[in-house]
């Protein structure tokens, strides 16, 4: 049987009944008719159901790419290496602040990706106590690597969206990301899209 797909639309000519549009959804929902949500309600109702659903189907696909390399960095690596990409070197405490995790986690998660060859470690120029953080060689080949495998992935998946569409997705994508950095200071920077 085909999966049917994820929607919850706000638009007022739609007639698929409630309790049809919630078999759909996999979900059993009944409103008291008192309780009708009015137009705002809805379509933020329909946002975050469908927030919902893009972080289930995230972590279901990881989004990962298309191709050989295919899953084959996960988002933690992913987001270091284009945080050292896109600013260049820096100490663990400055990644760590840039991204908006602690420390303690930056020094976890880069020790596997200096001892794959990724980053490299070097003593400060200025301060012979702190450590910086470069991108390999082997890290920017790796990278370009994920990089090209995840803009192809998202070229299918918005293969029939306008250049407007795919302009308009990344801007308000890029507002909801800053918006929730706002309300949780300890998730990551919204990154900017490599150019």
């Amino acid at each position: 049987m085909p999966m049917q797909p994820d929607m919850m639309t706000v638009n007022s000519t739609d007639q698929t009944p409630d309790h049809a549009r919630a078999a759909q959804d996999g979900e059993s929902r009944e409103a008291p008719a008192h309780d009708a949500p009015g137009p705002e309600a809805r379509v933020l109702d329909a946002m975050q159901h469908q927030v919902a659903v893009f972080a289930r189907r995230a972590e279901q696909t990881r989004l990962g790419g298309i191709g050989q390399a295919r899953n084959s960095m996960d988002r933690a690596a992913y987001l270091l290496l284009n945080r050292l990409d896109q600013v260049g070197p820096m100490g663990v405490k400055a990644l760590a602040s840039g991204m908006g995790i602690d420390s303690s986690t930056v020094t976890r998660q880069v020790a596997p990706l200096v001892e794959a060859g990724l980053v490299t470690r070097a003593t400060h120029p200025e301060d012979g106590r702190a450590v910086v953080l470069k991108l390999s060689p082997h890290g920017t080949a790796r990278l370009g690597q994920v990089r090209s495998s995840r803009r192809e992935l998202m070229a299918v998946l918005t293969d029939d969206w306008s250049e407007e569409d795919r302009e308009t997705f990344c801007r308000l994508l890029t507002r909801f990301n800053t918006a929730m950095q706002g309300i949780h200071p300890a998730t990551e920077t919204p990154e900017v899209p490599p150019s």
